[in-house]
């Protein structure tokens, strides 16, 4: 029976006391099992009481209140306060009559100590530019790529061609080169980026995360909107609609997804209540000091239950070819770029982090059970063994591993000159020594041509001639490499 069926609507008051969840998604979600969480958590459009308006829910388990404020009410606080539930799930909620579309809207959270937070929600469909305010939403898209969807499993094997053209949207054939804040917007990339595609053979785009951040000059790997696709190229429709141009043109689409991090943003998910919701409290586990970014607490089943959410939303609403899974190896070891004294071993004495492990484990399982056809990729650049194994098999349960070894094996031998090779050879033999330990992806990634790094063909040797010889022949390598 639905929470709302319980509960008598005073429709006097300016929030009503209404629910989405059953006793069994509040147990699911505290068990780290829930992977529908933004049909539950977030802004609804609902008519209740033949009354239109927005449903809100958003867990916050330390606050003492909590209100949505936004343009509609003139940003004014506890004037729309949600209802805690009584099961002590932490979560608040109530819906708002009259609520319009695409009004802007935050959290107000009261927390221990009287501490006053205002937070985008996390589950946001919708957010302004940079993500600081959420949007209220409802997707209106009615796909056309039935051809592709019914022969996706055929064309995204790992037995058929994969050739992918990796995006960052916020960069790519920029109108003005001098203008950083002129991009093309998703309609614009529908235009341009399908047929240069297409015209040049690739299987795939990857594109560089959509989901919301907060800095313009970023790759979107800091991220505060986990179901909110980018507002600065356009709407969730016109994304939708560009991968279904994508997808009628024969091209799959895969997404970096970010599960390892988030920014310290004000209005983002560190200390989402005044305490450490999302992320670890110890912060021997809980921050990069490499990335200055928060890591998330796998442990907690209701951060899980977020996260296992995000990646079955954007597979399922947004129909996602793939995910790349960034920056894997940073999940999984405790001691990753810490010195010794800055990292605390498991139970076992080692360097594990088997909440992320398991985590990932499940979500892969959870993604290959519902979207028959996709890959997920792991961005993992270490000897860690078992990352596409079988999660029977005490694998990880990705399709494909990103082979950083070889790329940097790669380019060390072709930055030499050509009498330099013939002492180099090492460094194209050596990954057939474990190329078939995984199921790898040769990648030629944007980390090798950001900040001053050059070009790739400003890497090779050589004069204008054999520099355009060089590259074609990297190439040439890549393609014809064993079990590629």
């Amino acid at each position: 029976m639905a929470y709302e069926e319980e509960h008598f609507i005073d429709s006097k008051k300016m929030v009503w006391n209404y629910s989405l969840f059953s006793n069994e998604d509040i147990k699911a979600f505290a068990a780290g099992k829930m992977n529908y969480g933004h049909e539950r958590f977030g802004a609804h459009f609902r008519e209740v009481l033949n009354t239109q308006g927005f449903y809100f829910a958003v867990w916050a388990p330390a606050a003492t209140a909590v209100s949505v404020i936004g343009e509609f009410n003139g940003w004014k606080k506890n004037l729309h306060s949600l209802y805690v539930r009584l099961d002590r799930s932490g979560i608040w909620e109530g819906f708002i009559p009259r609520m319009p579309e695409g009004a802007l809207y935050k959290y107000q959270i009261t927390g221990i100590g009287e501490v006053e937070t205002f937070k985008a929600d996390p589950y946001a469909f919708f957010s302004e530019k940079n993500g600081n305010a959420s949007v209220t939403k409802r997707f209106r898209y009615e796909w056309k790529d039935e051809v592709w969807m019914h022969e996706r499993r055929e064309r995204n094997s790992l037995h058929s061609p994969w050739s992918i053209y990796e995006v960052h949207l916020g960069s790519w054939m920029r109108p003005k080169k001098n203008d950083p804040l002129l991009y093309n917007s998703y309609f614009e990339c529908k235009e341009r980026l399908v047929p240069y595609v297409k015209a040049m053979g690739f299987t795939h785009v990857e594109f560089m995360p959509l989901t919301e951040y907060p800095y313009d000059g970023s790759w979107g790997y800091q991220c505060t909107g986990y179901f909110s696709a980018t507002s600065r190229f356009g709407s969730p429709e016109e994304l939708m609609d560009l991968i279904d141009e994508l997808h009628r043109n024969d091209i799959g689409v895969i997404l970096d997804w970010v599960p390892s991090h988030f920014p310290a943003d004000a209005h983002g998910l560190f200390q989402f209540d005044g305490s450490n919701v999302y992320e670890y409290q110890d912060m021997r586990k809980g921050f990069h000091k490499d990335w200055n970014s928060y890591i998330f607490n796998y442990k907690r089943g209701e951060v899980r239950s977020f996260l296992l959410s995000s990646a079955h939303f954007w597979m399922g609403y947004y129909h996602l070819d793939g995910l790349r899974v960034d920056a894997v190896n940073s999940m999984i070891r405790l001691d990753f770029s810490r010195g010794a004294g800055e990292w605390e071993p498991n139970e076992e004495g080692g360097n594990e982090n088997h909440e992320a492990i398991s985590f990932l484990q499940l979500l892969n399982k959870t993604i290959y059970r519902d979207f028959p056809g996709v890959q997920t990729i792991a961005e993992e650049a270490s000897d860690w063994p078992g990352i596409t194994s079988p999660v029977s098999k005490k694998g990880f349960g990705f399709g494909m591993k990103w082979m950083m070894g070889w790329m940097h094996d790669s380019f060390r031998y072709f930055k030499k000159s050509w009498p330099e090779r013939a002492k180099a050879q090492d460094d194209l033999s050596f990954s057939l020594m474990y190329f078939y330990d995984e199921k790898f992806m040769l990648p030629l990634s944007h980390d090798e041509v950001v900040h001053g790094k050059s070009p790739l063909l400003y890497k090779m040797p050589g004069d204008e001639w054999q520099k355009f010889a060089n590259l074609r022949l990297l190439y040439t390598y890549m393609f014809t490499h064993p079990g590629a």
